[in-house]
């Protein structure tokens, strides 16, 4: 996808580099960025600088100081202390607009997207724009033009997001119920109907009872296979933007999401899906029903299928399980695993633009983040120290038991290459499988939310109705009545014109 170039004039570039290149001299300032090693010297040979990053961890904890391998080596490397808070998730945005609004900068910090357009609108944050142009290339290579754009705020760079994940989510089934049933794995919608029928009405765990289900999941995404197969994008949210047939259209307005609805609805109806579906409320809990033989079939994240811990789980309960993740089926407009959000990133870290009166620091975060964009760099905050936390065995990468305790990975602050990650830790078939799998592809993340519309409750509104249409509480004749209201009493035409600013911004559609 071509989006627009977003490289700083010259005029400024010149200005700029003329402005710095005072650096070394009395009274003068850092170098410019377009001379990358002008005035600096090797990092490791000077003293060393601190430099306070506050990002997110997403539960995970910080080793302790004497087994922070992690943190000794990018210091023996750059030169840097990375001295690293990470709050709890639950109060990580309010404690950063707290020091923002209190001019307590952190060094190097994780925002989020409408954070990044308040904070540079206010003038808060370091462009970036000429620094990837000239001392900070390595972070340019690394992360690529077009994963840049999603740092950008009117054309300039704001924040670095990281390297873009794989999707996880895919369907899954119970291998050895199809060999006792006689059953071939599902390939089209009504194949999947028929074998969700026989491990509800088939007794699949022959232990005389009528206690299993077909099919199971996480909520209404839960159905994001069936969805797909009328090339309607359900994922992780119910309500996506994307191009079909040459336009933007959302997942309601779908010309193929009344089918949908009606086959997915008589699909409910049937008895076959779990009845407890929409309020199941994590992958964890979705997973464990099928762990505990209660349900056959599931669409959830390969990791929580899996990883060891889970494997083990389900094999002491039944030692003849097996799990095998499976591609979505066919229908009238394909085969869709759901979506993926082509504009998301696993995080943005910025920089305050007071660091310009602080030249050292500032060349600290950037060789910092050179390193962390180098070869060595990335693999030592992706996987630890060589022979201590991995080691390599016919050119693979085996994890060894000292990382579960002493790797961090909230280093990983441009993110990582997500498939050579993952595979050391899971199997690389379902990784591959995962990642190569067709999704309905999303742009909600280059939307900018308009002012004035309030997304929690037109989201509440939508999970509501949409469940109501889906069991049969609420007949599809309304269908249009319920986007009227959307339309008027939450305002989703906001939503409609923002997104198709932001498809012409990004060059989705002409």
């Amino acid at each position: 996808m071509n989006r627009r170039s977003l490289v700083g004039s010259c005029t400024a570039l010149a200005l700029l580099g003329s402005m710095l290149a005072a650096c070394g001299k009395e009274g003068g300032n850092e170098p410019g960025p377009s001379s990358p090693a002008a005035g600096s010297t090797d990092p490791k040979e000077r003293k060393p600088v601190t430099i306070q990053v506050l990002t997110q961890s997403f539960g995970s904890k910080m080793p302790a100081e004497e087994d922070n391998w992690v943190k000794k080596v990018l210091k023996e490397k750059t030169g840097v202390i990375v001295d690293m808070t990470n709050p709890p998730d639950n109060e990580y945005k309010n404690l950063l607009n707290a020091r923002m609004a209190g001019s307590d900068f952190p060094d190097l910090f994780m925002l989020d997207k409408d954070q990044l357009k308040q904070y540079s609108d206010q003038g808060l944050l370091l462009d970036l724009t000429p620094y990837l142009n000239g001392k900070m290339k390595p972070v340019k290579d690394y992360l690529g033009e077009n994963e840049l754009k999603k740092g950008t705020v009117n054309g300039k760079i704001y924040a670095l997001p990281k390297k873009p994940q794989i999707p996880y989510q895919n369907l899954w089934i119970r291998k050895d119920w199809l060999a006792k049933l006689n059953l071939q794995v599902p390939t089209t919608l009504d194949e999947l109907v028929q074998v969700a029928k026989a491990f509800t009405e088939q007794d699949p765990d022959g232990n005389g009872k009528k206690d299993t289900y077909g099919y199971g999941g996480v909520g209404i995404s839960a159905l994001a296979p069936i969805f797909g197969a009328y090339g309607v994008g359900v994922g992780g949210a119910v309500s996506n933007f994307y191009v079909k047939d040459g336009k933007l259209i959302n997942t309601l307005y779908d010309p193929d999401m009344k089918a949908a609805i009606d086959f997915v609805a008589k699909f409910i109806k049937t008895g076959y899906a779990d009845p407890d579906l929409l309020v199941t409320n994590t992958e964890v809990n979705a997973a464990k029903k099928g762990f505990q033989g209660k349900v056959g079939m599931l669409y959830v994240g390969f990791p929580n299928m899996t990883s060891v811990q889970y494997v083990r789980e389900y094999k002491e309960i039944n030692p003849n399980a097996e799990w095998v993740q499976v591609a979505p089926p066919k229908g009238p407009k394909g085969s869709f695993s759901g979506t993926w959000d082509i504009g998301s990133t696993p995080g943005l870290h910025a920089v305050p633009k007071s660091l310009e009166k602080q030249p050292e620091k500032l060349q600290a975060i950037i060789d910092l983040l050179n390193y962390i964009a180098s070869s060595e760099g990335a693999q030592l905050v992706a996987n630890g120290v060589e022979n201590r936390h991995w080691k390599l065995e016919n050119g693979q990468v085996v994890r060894l038991e000292a990382r579960v305790k002493e790797h961090f990975w909230a280093y990983q602050l441009l993110g990582r290459n997500e498939l050579d990650y993952l595979k050391p830790g899971y199997p690389a078939q379902d990784v591959e499988l995962a990642a190569k799998t067709p999704r309905v592809e999303a742009i909600n993340s280059f939307i900018t939310i308009p002012n004035g519309y309030n997304p929690a409750d037109a989201k509440r509104y939508i999970d509501e109705e949409l469940a109501k249409f889906l069991y049969g509480t609420r007949p599809l004749a309304e269908y249009d009545s319920f986007l009227k209201t959307l339309e008027g009493t939450f305002q989703f035409r906001m939503m409609i014109e923002a997104a198709n600013a932001a498809a012409k911004e990004y060059k989705v559609i002409p």
